[in-house]
């Protein structure tokens, strides 16, 4: 089997599987107050905000604190620049979860009973897209020929939330009893979901490089 990035030899490996799982663990939180939501119980809706702003203040800490392990034992000083740059990316994923629940706090879009499950099917697919980001890291970090197993469903994710969101739009605007002005604010917000997906591919084609470059 091969090694992954940091070869067994460095002791940070269960601090990157701990980084990974709260951003794996902002996903479902972003699920679930979703659904919360959609049913409109704002009270418990905001427990799920609470909860996923702490998910993040941990994956903040947890990524400092790899960053800083990573300079100041002067670990993989030929991948440390790549390494940093994915675990901000990571980071950044998990930051657009909590975003778009803060989001539905502050704005509270008002979504026709019709849309909610497509809104929920497109967060799905956003969610799977991280998903698969997720498990392409913990095989760069662990054993690096195993990425091309996952890193490759993080398209096919992002290719399924693209066609919910255009449907999702072409539905919104075919209503005639709407509001052009709400109708832009659903808009928005299928937008914000679709982008989770759209970041998430964009990081598996960095990641792609990384792994290019630790293999020549």
């Amino acid at each position: 089997m091969a090694d992954g990035i940091l070869k067994r030899k460095i002791g940070i490996e269960k601090e990157v599987d701990e980084f990974l799982d709260r951003v794996s663990e902002a996903g479902l939180l972003c699920k679930q107050g979703m659904d919360t939501y959609l049913k409109g119980d704002m009270e418990v809706y905001a427990t799920f905000l609470k909860s996923i702003r702490d998910t993040e203040h941990k994956g903040d800490a947890l990524r400092r604190s790899l960053e800083k392990d990573l300079y100041e034992k002067t670990l993989i000083p030929e991948s440390r620049g790549d390494v940093m740059e994915l675990l901000e990316d990571m980071d950044a994923l998990l930051d657009r979860y909590t975003g778009l629940i803060w989001q539905f706090e502050i704005e509270r879009p008002d979504i026709c009973a019709e849309f909610h499950e497509d809104f929920k099917e497109l967060l799905s697919y956003s969610v799977e897209s991280v998903e698969a980001d997720v498990r392409s890291c913990r095989a760069f970090f662990k054993n690096i020929n195993a990425v091309a197993d996952h890193i490759h469903k993080v398209s096919f994710w992002e290719k399924e939330s693209d066609k919910a969101s255009t449907r999702l739009q072409r539905a919104i605007f075919g209503r005639n009893d709407l509001h052009l002005s709400h109708k832009m604010h659903l808009r928005f917000f299928v937008k914000q979901v679709d982008r989770i997906a759209d970041e998430a591919e964009d990081v598996a084609d960095r990641l792609n490089i990384y792994v290019i470059k630790r293999m020549l």
